[in-house]
């Protein structure tokens, strides 16, 4: 089975063409090639699928096997490997994914390459029955979260929740470097505040127009980027009164432009999608054989 290694600013997946290779077990296989000592190292697996609704179809599954509904790096490097191998030879390209169909833009094309993509990620879902987070008898399915109390092990935190197809939670945070990202990160990933689990941002606010951010992904841990995850915090930002609509998101694995147009209340975000190496593997020794 011939697999594909590509990221977008360091958020790594190995993807495979679904045109020419069958997945018997996508949840599995994400499990053990995602090992960084026994398998590939990835944050997950990307499967790049015909689609009877669009030029391709995503599905995406992070590194313990479970599915998500959409991956904002990941999308990009599926429009990248379908202009580059010809899948989708043009400029504008449209991906199914459990998130709805998405439209991206290749901006930026060099020796008949896609390097830089803009992806229209959709509307921002802000009401709590939409992140989706649990509901108690007097709360309003409807309202939305900002800078609400969460208890998280005696401690109590200012959260603002926002759906990108995905669940997310922001925190606002003095030092993105100091930030326990990986001890609350998985006590609020599995916090019973959030029935699907979440994601989870810890943001620093430099300027209006410039965030720092660590994430902490739901299902795979800290990675150095995500990019749904960069769309919450920059409509967090917004709702919070912190940032403009357009801002700049330094994240450890690089930068994303962000653009919360007012207009059609969609988000954009613009970034890098690269080729890693192409290798081949055999299933037998992930799926079948012993770890």
């Amino acid at each position: 089975m011939r697999f594909v290694k590509m990221h977008g600013i360091g958020n790594d997946y190995v993807y495979i063409d679904g045109f020419r290779e069958k997945v018997e077990n996508p949840g599995e296989l994400s499990r053990r090639v995602s090992d960084r000592h026994f398998g590939v190292g990835s944050d997950g697996l990307i499967l790049i699928l015909p689609s009877q609704k669009a030029d391709l179809r995503m599905r995406m599954f992070n590194a313990d096997g479970s599915e998500s509904e959409m991956c904002g790096n990941g999308i990009r490097c599926v429009a990248k490997y379908g202009y580059d191998h010809g899948l989708a030879r043009k400029e504008r390209i449209t991906v199914e994914t459990l998130a709805g169909i998405k439209t991206l833009d290749l901006v930026e094309i060099k020796e008949g390459k896609a390097e830089m993509i803009r992806v229209d990620m959709g509307r921002p879902h802000l009401s709590r029955a939409e992140i989706p987070m649990a509901l108690s008898p007097e709360a309003d399915p409807t309202a939305q979260v900002v800078g609400e109390p969460l208890v998280v092990d005696g401690q109590t935190l200012k959260i603002t929740g926002v759906s990108m197809g995905n669940p997310h939670c922001v925190l606002f945070v003095e030092d993105t470097e100091t930030a326990p990202v990986l001890e609350l990160g998985p006590k609020i990933e599995r916090h019973p505040a959030f029935p699907a689990r979440t994601n989870v941002e810890f943001c620093r606010v430099i300027d209006e127009n410039h965030l720092a951010l660590r994430v902490w992904e739901r299902g795979s841990g800290e990675t150095l980027a995500c990019g749904t995850g960069s769309c919450a915090t920059a409509v967090a930002g917004v709702l919070n009164g912190y940032s403009q609509r357009r801002v700049t998101i330094q994240l450890r694995g690089g930068v994303l432009e962000i653009f919360w147009d007012p207009a059609g209340d969609h988000v954009y975000m613009t970034g890098p999608a690269v080729e890693v190496f192409q290798g081949e593997l055999d299933p037998w020794n992930f799926i079948g054989g012993p770890r």
